[in-house]
C-alpha cells in the first residue's frame, strides 16, 4: 500500500526488491544487527540517503525483510489432511528460519503481516476451510506454527553453541549426583533426545490437535 519510491526526486535507480534483498544477505550473513540503512547502501553501491527514497525507516526495512522469507514457502493445493498439510508448512518453516538465522526472533518480537505473509495466511485458512473450528481457533494456529517453530529453531541453534556441551555435562552431573531425581529419571528415560524432526513434528501435532481439537 505504500508508494514503491518518494514521489520527489530522481528517477528509480534500485527497486524495493532489490534493497530488501540486499538486507536480508547482509543479516544471513553478518546478523541483524549488522542491517542498517548505512550498510545496506554501501552493498549496494549508494548513499544511504538514496534508500530512505524507498524504505521510510530501518524498520520498514525489518518488514519487508520479514515478509521477503514468507515468499520462500511452496503452496500446493491442499490435500485433505489438514494436520499433514499444516505439518508441511512448519517444516518448511523450519528449514527457512534455519536459512536465515535472524528470523526466529523476528517472529517472535515483531510479527507483522506483508503480501507473503498474507499469502501463506490464506493458504492455512484454505487448509482449515472444511475443519469444524471456529475462524479465532484458526488464527490461534497459524500463530502456533510460526511461533512454536520459531522457538524451536532458537533452541536448536543455541544446542549448536560452543556452550551447549557444558551445559549437557552440567545436567548429567546432576542426574549422577541425585539430588533431583525426576531429572535423573527423565535422562535416563532420553539419554540421545531422540530425533529433532520427529520431536518437532511430534510437538506440532499435539499443540495443533489442542488448539484446533
Amino acid at each position: 500500500m505504500r508508494p514503491e519510491q518518494a514521489s520527489v526526486g530522481r528517477p528509480a535507480e534500485r527497486s524495493r526488491a532489490e534493497i530488501t534483498a540486499a538486507a536480508v544477505e547482509l543479516a544471513d550473513r553478518e546478523g541483524l544487527e549488522a542491517v542498517s540503512m548505512r550498510r545496506v547502501a554501501s552493498v549496494l553501491g549508494t548513499g544511504a540517503a538514496s534508500l530512505y527514497r524507498y524504505v521510510a525507516t530501518r524498520d520498514d526495512l525489518l518488514d519487508l525483510m520479514t515478509d521477503s522469507t514468507a515468499g520462500e514457502y511452496d503452496l500446493p493445493a491442499p490435500s485433505g489432511d489438514w494436520q499433514a498439510d499444516l505439518l508441511a508448512i512448519a517444516r518448511q518453516a523450519r528449514q527457512i528460519m534455519r536459512r536465515h538465522p535472524w528470523l526466529p526472533t523476528m517472529v517472535m518480537g515483531r510479527p507483522r503481516l506483508g503480501p507473503h505473509g498474507v499469502d501463506l495466511l490464506e493458504h492455512m485458512l484454505d487448509v482449515l476451510a472444511d475443519h469444524p473450528a471456529d475462524a479465532e481457533r484458526k488464527l490461534e494456529a497459524f500463530a502456533l506454527v510460526s511461533g512454536l517453530t520459531a522457538l524451536f529453531v532458537q533452541n536448536e541453534m543455541a544446542a549448536e553453541d560452543s556452550s551447549a556441551p557444558r551445559q549437557s555435562a552440567y545436567l548429567r552431573h546432576v542426574a549422577a549426583a541425585g539430588s533431583h531425581p525426576r531429572i535423573t529419571a527423565l535422562l535416563a528415560a532420553s539419554p540421545g533426545g531422540g530425533n529433532a524432526r520427529d520431536r518437532f513434528d511430534a510437538v506440532l501435532t499435539r499443540a495443533l490437535t489442542g488448539v484446533l481439537g
